[in-house]
């Protein structure tokens, strides 16, 4: 573990000093590109001026046999936009840190588009010293290449080992931006029984006690409930940003939908996007109900320095319900920055 005096210090001569803080930026869907097919990679100048994130996918999905094809696909996407000007993050998620890629993923990357890059997106985390472990190669390359801004770290939790240690990985850096869920990967290393990537399962339910000669009511559950509330403990408690990962049945928006709902009320900050179907369920969804802002920004005026109580429409509203008022009001106004179809909707000063 880091000491406190020093855990604000660049790991290596001439790196960039990490955020004290994380950069304010609007999240709601993270949206996987990949780099080796070239007729996907062509339309993402025209996509990321209706996407909050572009991450160009170099692990699970890409044949081996395409992997310095995807890298190189990477670099050259990474080259034709100007993600900053659209206030898109440009992130990539590299090969696990097992595999014989991972060393020449971050090289080449960093040497040729290190300055545009926003966050490494690690897979398979199993604990800080997987972190510790990227948070020091970056350190070396950002300062081997004149990197002048942190390039930040999103764990993916994957593992039932991950999750058993999910507080120690969002403390393990300054450089941590935040955790997704990985269900797929987590339900294979769980041992649990289900081929689904997200989302729930008709087997996994509860029933309602026997009444007589009624039919029994029952309900479907969450598989994920109990980890996605342990990675956003972990994550608010460390000052980083918690997400839903992917949802694999393109066919089914609505189920999708609930989920992506499910996260966002739990205090995710956004969400994977595998299809652009996924991207419009994201938007709508990541963002806060036009009412529930209107409400939220009363309270945050009828108590401007936060202290006291007030009565709003016969309901006590305090310093408790203000801070929740504010999540909301700050949200929305990230997301008018960025659509200005909602600013007009949101109706913030």
């Amino acid at each position: 573990m880091k000491l406190p005096r020093r855990f604000f210090q660049p790991l290596a001569t001439g790196a960039p000093a990490p955020f004290r803080d994380l950069p304010v930026r609007l999240e709601r869907m993270i949206h996987f590109v990949p780099p080796h097919v070239e007729k996907v990679r062509a339309r993402v100048p025209e996509l990321a001026g209706s996407v909050d994130v572009v991450l160009g996918n170099l692990e699970d999905a890409v044949p081996m046999d395409q992997k310095e094809a995807a890298r190189k696909g990477f670099v050259a996407m990474a080259r034709a936009t100007d993600f900053a000007a659209t206030g898109t993050g440009l992130w990539t998620r590299i090969n696990a840190l097992n595999s014989p890629w991972i060393l020449d993923d971050l090289f080449e990357i960093v040497s040729e588009v290190g300055s545009k890059l926003d966050v490494v997106m690690v897979p398979k985390v199993e604990g800080p010293w997987d972190i510790h472990y990227i948070d020091q190669l970056l350190a070396q390359l950002e300062a081997r290449h004149g990197v002048a801004k942190p390039i930040l770290v999103h764990a993916i939790l994957e593992t039932a080992e991950g999750v058993a240690n999910v507080d120690a990985i969002a403390a393990a850096s300054p450089r941590m931006h935040g955790m997704s869920l990985g269900p797929a990967d987590l339900a294979a290393s769980r041992g649990m029984k289900t081929t689904r990537v997200g989302g729930g399962h008709p087997e996994y339910r509860v029933i309602a006690d026997p009444a007589g000669d009624s039919a029994r009511v029952s309900a479907q559950q969450d598989l994920w409930h109990y980890t996605i509330a342990r990675m956003v403990d972990a994550c608010m408690a460390n000052g980083i940003k918690a997400f839903y990962g992917p949802f694999g049945d393109f066919s089914d928006g609505a189920a999708c939908e609930v989920q992506f709902r499910n996260a966002f009320l739990m205090g995710c900050a956004g969400a994977w996007t595998l299809h652009p179907s996924q991207v419009a369920i994201a938007k709508r969804v990541f963002a806060p109900d036009p009412d529930e802002v209107a409400f939220a920004a009363r309270i945050v005026a009828a108590m401007p320095d936060g202290t006291g109580a007030v009565m709003l429409d016969g309901k006590m509203q305090d310093d408790a319900t203000w801070k929740q008022a504010k999540v909301i009001v700050d949200l929305a106004r990230l997301v008018a920055a960025k659509d200005p179809e909602l600013a007009a909707v949101y109706k913030l000063d």
